[in-house]
C-alpha cells in the first residue's frame, strides 16, 4: 500500500510513520511524503521512501502538485497531519481515501475563539475573555482576576505561541509589546492543575479508538515564558475515564451545533482546575508528536486510523487498551523517543543494567 503523509518532516507526521512501521498491517508499506521543508531534518532520517517539497497549504499552485504526486506516487490513502492541509481537504474533497473531520466542525475547532464560542455555557472550558491589545495598555484585563493565562488565538496557532502566565498588569503589558504583530488576545482563567491529551478516531459519529498521555515536562521549559514550549521531553500513557468523557462531550457538542457527522481523528488538550476538574483548551485537527507511543503501548492510533479509513473496522480492536500503571515516556532532541513500560526511579549509587 502506498500512504502519503503530510508535513512529512515536521515531529508529529514522523511520530505517524514511526507507527506504521510498527504496524503489524502497514510495516511493509511505502510511505511518500510532502512538505514545505521549512525543517529539512526529516527529509534525512529515513522514515519515507520519498518526501515532495509542495506549497503552503493556502498557495494557488497547492491542491495541483497535491494532486500530481498523488497520482506519479499510485498513493492509495492520504494521513493528513498540518491542520491547514486538514482543513482545505476537508473542504475540498481529497480525491484519494483519507478520514478527515467534518469541515464545518474542522473550522470552529482551528480556531480557539471560534472553538471557546462553540463551547461556551457548558462548563467544559476554562472562563475567558478576548481582550485587545489596546485594553491591555489602558489596564483593562477583563473580570477573571490574576493569575489569567494569556495567548494567541489565531487559526492553527500551537506550541504555546504568544502564550504566558500573567500575574499582574505589569506582565501583561510587558506581554502585548513583544508580541507587537497580536492585535488582541484571549485571556483565560489560570489552570494549574494536570495537563492531558485524548486521542479520539472517529467514524459516522462512533468512537473506534481512544487513547490517552500525561505532559510531564517540556523540551527548553526554562526558557520559554509560558513553561510551556509545545514538545514534550516526558510524559506518560494514562487511562482516565473522565478526559474521555470530557473530549468525546466536546467534539459531539461542536458537532451537534453545525448538523455535522464526526469522522476522522482528532486530539483534545485538557487541563485541570484548582479543583483538578478538566476542562479543554483546545482541540488539534491531527495526531500530536507523541502518537509513537501509542503504539509502543499497544495502541496504533495510526494504524486504527488507516483500517477504519478502508473499512476494515474489525481489525481494529478493542477502543481503549489498558497501559501498565508505571509507565514513561522520555524524548530528548537528539535521540529516538524512548517508552519504558515499567519505569522506577533510581537511587543516588544504583544504576540502570542495560546489557
Amino acid at each position: 500500500m502506498n500512504i502519503l503523509i503530510t508535513g512529512a518532516c515536521g515531529v508529529t507526521s514522523r511520530s505517524v510513520a514511526r507507527s506504521l512501521k510498527n504496524s503489524g498491517y502497514y510495516s511493509s508499506s511505502k510511505l511518500i511524503g510532502t512538505d514545505v521543508c521549512y525543517d529539512i531534518f526529516g527529509l534525512y532520517e529515513g522514515l519515507y521512501h520519498r518526501v515532495y517539497r509542495v506549497p503552503w497549504a493556502n498557495q494557488e499552485s497547492y491542491r495541483t502538485v497535491m494532486l500530481d504526486i498523488c497520482t506519479r506516487e499510485a498513493v492509495d490513502i492520504a494521513v493528513v497531519i498540518p491542520e491547514p492541509e486538514v482543513l482545505y481537504w476537508a473542504e475540498n474533497a481529497m480525491p484519494i481515501k483519507s478520514l478527515l473531520p467534518p469541515p464545518r466542525f474542522s473550522r470552529h475547532a482551528i480556531s480557539k475563539k471560534n472553538l471557546y464560542q462553540c463551547l461556551d455555557g457548558t462548563n467544559l472550558i476554562p472562563r475567558y475573555q478576548i481582550v485587545d491589545r489596546q485594553s491591555v495598555f489602558n489596564g483593562d484585563m477583563g473580570e477573571l482576576g490574576y493569575p489569567v493565562w494569556m495567548r494567541d488565538f489565531g487559526s492553527g496557532s500551537t506550541s504555546g505561541r504568544g502564550a504566558m502566565r500573567v500575574s499582574d498588569l505589569d506582565e501583561a503589558r510587558a506581554w502585548a509589546v513583544l508580541n507587537s504583530k497580536l492585535d488582541a488576545f484571549m485571556v483565560s482563567e489560570y489552570l494549574p492543575g494536570r495537563n492531558l491529551a485524548c486521542c479520539l478516531l472517529f467514524k459516522e459519529d462512533i468512537v473506534l479508538k481512544v487513547a490517552c498521555y500525561e505532559r510531564l515536562e517540556y523540551f527548553m521549559a526554562k526558557v520559554v515564558p509560558s513553561g510551556v514550549s509545545g514538545n514534550i521531553s516526558k510524559g506518560r500513557l494514562v487511562n482516565d475515564s473522565e478526559a474521555r468523557d470530557i473530549s468525546e462531550r466536546a467534539v459531539r457538542h461542536i458537532c451537534r451545533l453545525t448538523g455535522e457527522v464526526m469522522n476522522g481523528l482528532v486530539t483534545v488538550d485538557l487541563r485541570g482546575d484548582y479543583q483538578d476538574m478538566f476542562r479543554v483548551t483546545e482541540i488539534n485537527l491531527r495526531h500530536t508528536a507523541p502518537t509513537s507511543f501509542y503504539a509502543d503501548g499497544g495502541a496504533n492510533m495510526a494504524e486504527a486510523q488507516i483500517l477504519a479509513t478502508v473499512d476494515r473496522l474489525d481489525q481494529i480492536g478493542e477502543i481503549e487498551v489498558q497501559f501498565p500503571r508505571n509507565n514513561l515516556m522520555l524524548r530528548d532532541i537528539d535521540g529516538a523517543p524512548i517508552w519504558l513500560e515499567d519505569y522506577k526511579e533510581i537511587s543516588i549509587g544504583q544504576s540502570v543494567p542495560l546489557l
